[in-house]
């Protein structure tokens, strides 16, 4: 694909994403760099080396202020307080903080978790994502989960009392035997809650994970399509506008970090298999950036956490972009494609042309966005321009 004239690439906003890896115990299907923690945690040397791998990776800020923090795992409701206000104050002798700075924490509804909400909304967090999954006992079973649906609930309460008004709650369906019944009367339950956030999604599974190994008998396609009907619908009567194929949010609630993510924006990734992404305006490169996965590894030498820096070649980064952009219902425009890839647009207007006579995308001035259709077989558009 040619490049548009001097290959110029403009600066996106800029996130940092901080992975902490412990968690009690690893979920049966989980995927992601999580070791179930064992004895205590080195909770103040990984503080440490967070710090001294950010401040190795400095050089990504380009002087621009973060927007979003984002803390996940694993489990960082596992640390203390005191460990992100630490953090914290060391991110912004190096890098301002935009006034009005999203930081989220990704928390479990257990008992020892929901003790610290308080201490969190002192410490600086503004937005909690609680992992609730189901309110159905015997699925929180099957899911591994160490806290039942009473925990969820008490968690909600603790962190409404905490001051917290921003939450996401992470919610599945499409679990073991669920029937359409069952899956909206989760739902159901979580909306009773009016969070601002609700991350709805299927179950899927992943390589590398106990369900992969020994899969649980999860529900037939006809009735995985009537669950997402039915939940889509009740979704929007409840006022939550499906903004990304999986996110939901009242007006104006939107999981700034994420857009960032899927608007093809900047982040630092710091911490045990952290990822992230880099724009270089001098070189005309894009940068994927990957640090150590094990926690003994990336704890070894403080500030010597990278595993791998890789540039995205310039005939990968149309598909890298739009992989990410085409899962948002806001959709995008050529100029805004061809600012942060560096690449001209015009040669995918024959694929756009062939997916708008398929009804998968549309075009209204300009604004290029999946239709319903589309947001439903996101793979076949994507393909299209592969």
């Amino acid at each position: 694909m040619n490049a548009t004239p001097g290959s110029l690439l403009q600066l996106p906003p800029l996130s940092l994403y901080v992975h902490v890896p412990w968690c009690v115990r690893k979920c049966p299907y989980c995927d992601f760099n999580s070791h179930q923690k064992n004895g205590e945690l080195p909770e103040d040397a990984y503080v440490d080396a967070l710090i001294a791998d950010f401040l190795a990776d400095r050089d990504g800020v380009q002087g621009r202020p973060l927007q979003s923090i984002f803390i996940g795992g694993g489990t960082p409701s596992l640390f203390a307080a005191r460990s992100y206000e630490r953090l914290f104050a060391a991110l912004q002798r190096q890098v301002p903080f935009a006034q009005d700075i999203e930081i989220t924490l990704e928390a479990n509804p257990g008992t020892a978790e929901r003790a610290k909400f308080a201490d969190y909304r002192r410490a600086g967090i503004n937005r909690l994502s609680i992992g609730i999954q189901s309110f159905d006992a015997a699925q929180l079973q099957h899911l591994g989960r160490i806290h039942d649906a009473d925990d969820a609930r008490k968690a909600i309460d603790f962190a409404r009392a905490a001051g917290f008004d921003n939450l996401n709650l992470d919610l599945m369906y499409g679990l073991k035997d669920q029937t359409p019944e069952a899956a909206l009367r989760d739902l159901d339950t979580a909306l009773a809650f009016a969070p601002e956030h609700l991350s709805w999604y299927q179950l899927t599974i992943e390589p590398n994970t106990e369900f992969f190994k020994r899969p649980p008998a999860l529900p037939e396609e006809d009735a995985l399509i009537d669950i997402q009907d039915a939940g889509l619908a009740l979704l929007a009567q409840r006022g939550y506008g499906r903004y990304e194929i999986s996110a939901f949010a009242q007006p104006g609630r939107q999981a700034r970090h994420n857009l960032n993510y899927w608007r093809f924006g900047d982040y630092l990734g710091i911490g045990a298999g952290a990822h992230g992404k880099i724009t270089r305006p001098d070189t005309g490169e894009i940068l994927r950036t990957r640090k150590k996965k094990q926690p003994a590894h990336f704890l070894e030498i403080p500030g010597a956490a990278m595993a791998e820096v890789l540039p995205i070649p310039q005939d990968e980064r149309a598909i890298e972009y739009l992989l990410n952009v085409l899962r948002l219902s806001e959709g995008f425009t050529a100029p805004q494609f061809e600012a942060v890839t560096g690449l001209s647009f015009e040669p995918l207007r024959k694929q756009v042309s062939s997916l708008q006579l398929r009804q998968l995308l549309s075009v209204v001035d300009g604004v290029m966005r999946p239709t319903d259709k589309g947001q439903q077989f996101l793979n076949s558009v994507l393909e299209e321009f592969l």
